[in-house]
């Protein structure tokens, strides 16, 4: 015996079709910004490293020679100042008589870049740092206790924080570009 069978060959509606591409739109938004603020995370993790890498290497200088760098108590990592501190701490300066890492040593390890991204910038020779960023492109702030009390006030946007029993402070102003906000990348 035979079954009869259906002439009409059952598909799929326009109806579940469109239920089926809505749920999985859903999802891959879902998904989208969930990597997005995964993202986001991973390089305020790697900002934060850096940031204590830079610390570490002047506390590192203060323990090697009894003082701090010669600069001034504010600096940029991008430029001055704050790229001549980098070279110290690097053990790259240029031979002189001002010459303040005198064993030439490398105080600082930072990932190397080849833009004003991610990291430490050297010069084409590479003979010398040209800045040191965080993941979004901004530079560095370094505030170091020239006076030596172990004290710092630091300055962030509109806000102010005092840090006591610190030689030295670095922060960046992470993803939204603005110092005082919460995504600031710092040392403390």
């Amino acid at each position: 015996m035979t079954c009869p069978s259906s002439s009409r060959h059952r598909g799929f509606t326009l109806i579940e079709l469109l239920v089926v591409i809505a749920i999985i739109v859903v999802l891959a938004a879902a998904g989208f910004s969930a990597g997005i603020v995964a993202m986001n995370n991973a390089k305020k993790i790697a900002s934060v490293a850096t940031a204590r890498a830079v610390e570490g290497a002047v506390n590192n200088f203060y323990t090697e020679y009894g003082s701090l760098p010669d600069v001034p108590e504010r600096v940029k990592t991008d430029s001055g100042d704050g790229v001549r501190l980098l070279n110290i701490l690097l053990g790259l300066e240029e031979n002189s008589s001002k010459m303040q890492n005198l064993r030439m040593l490398k105080l600082l390890q930072a990932v190397e870049t080849k833009t004003k991204a991610k990291g430490l910038l050297y010069s084409a020779n590479g003979r010398a740092a040209e800045g040191l960023y965080d993941a979004w492109g901004s530079p560095f702030s370094v505030q170091l206790d020239i006076n030596y009390e172990e004290r710092l006030r630091v300055s962030l946007g509109s806000k102010s924080v005092q840090l006591n029993g610190r030689r030295v402070a670095v922060y960046s102003p992470g993803a939204d570009k603005k110092l005082g906000t919460a995504d600031d990348v710092k040392t403390w």
